[in-house]
């Protein structure tokens, strides 16, 4: 006896998949006002590409506050993550957008919130000597001491890309 086979796929409308491709582009380029218009006539906020990036990924990558804080309005995921397991906030701590951290960490982002190679976004900003966002995700809670799956901790990845004043910093009593 075989397993009988999967259900197809219908095919996707081509005119579809433009307009999806249309709304990715209004959040690379946080274009707030659309993002909200759209989302208003039915687009769901956690709308995602085939690589998984939600809207509200593209739009913290790209840096753009205002149409970050326009998609967590209307009920986007701050924590939804892509195929690579990568958060908005890990996003927006590599490109080194406080702002858009801020708005994140104030719709719910989670400061721990790992990959699954346990990288945390604090790893991310030390690795790229982004001390002003170190700065930030300490005092909203992220734990130093946190370490991957390879033990590796915030300090250890800044000295390993020669952050030195990302892992000064993470060195300092009290970090």
């Amino acid at each position: 006896m075989t397993a009988p086979a999967p259900p197809s796929q219908p095919p996707v409308d081509p005119e579809l998949l433009a307009f999806a491709q249309q709304v990715f582009d209004l959040a690379r380029r946080g274009d707030a006002s659309m993002l909200a218009a759209v989302i208003e006539k039915g687009v769901p906020p956690n709308l995602r590409n085939d690589k998984g990036d939600s809207l509200v990924m593209l739009a913290s990558y790209h840096g753009h506050v205002d149409a970050v804080r326009t998609l967590l309005e209307r009920g986007a995921d701050p924590n939804l993550r892509n195929d690579n397991g990568q958060t908005p906030i890990a996003g927006a701590a590599f490109k080194g957008f406080d702002k858009v951290i801020k708005t994140l960490l104030a719709h719910g982002a989670d400061v721990e919130g790992a990959s699954p190679d346990g990288r945390t976004a604090l790893m991310v900003a030390a690795m790229f000597n982004r001390t002003a966002i170190v700065d930030l995700l300490l005092a909203h809670g992220a734990n130093p001491q946190a370490r991957d799956v390879n033990g590796v901790s915030a300090a250890d990845a800044a000295a390993r890309m020669g952050a030195s004043d990302a892992e000064a910093r993470l060195k300092e009593p009290g970090s």
